[in-house]
């Protein structure tokens, strides 16, 4: 089995894996696996804070219904899975808003970035290769059968 590059898993693969009422979709597969520790996947102080901030929006937090302390205890738990970054500043995100997973991305040579936005796959930075989920599932299953 080939172990993956590291990747960076935006905020939208999250949410849609906690929330999917199909456990077999490519985000609920990808969630499982960042918990469970099978990938290797970054995380910085602003990805991590990015996830609970979206997480505790009332109409996202109305959809999974996690208390804070469960919100607390899944973002714990992914931390301590996590290769955890502290990249310098970065900007050229399409939105301003998503340069942290620029800066996250470019901090790792080879990492890859795992998005639902089209926006961010449309404009990948330079040597960045940028997947959707189910893509990224494809490239997992690929490796794990080397």
């Amino acid at each position: 089995m080939t172990r993956p590059p590291p990747a960076v898993i935006d905020t939208n693969v999250v949410v849609a894996g906690l929330l999917t009422a199909e456990a077999g979709s490519p985000p609920a597969q990808i969630l499982d696996a960042m918990l469970a520790g099978r990938i290797p996947f970054l995380l910085s102080d602003a990805l991590l804070a990015e996830y609970h901030e979206v997480l505790s929006r009332p109409r996202i937090r109305e959809r999974h219904g996690l208390s804070d302390e469960e919100i607390d205890r899944l973002l714990t738990a992914l931390a301590t899975v996590a290769m955890i970054r502290h990249p310098a500043s970065q900007t050229g995100a399409p939105d301003p808003d998503d340069d942290h997973l620029w800066s996250l991305v470019l901090d790792t040579p080879g990492s890859w970035l795992v998005t639902g936005d089209m926006a961010l796959v449309g404009s990948p930075p330079a040597a960045v290769r940028v997947l959707l989920p189910r893509e990224f599932v494809e490239a997992l299953a690929a490796a794990s059968e080397r």
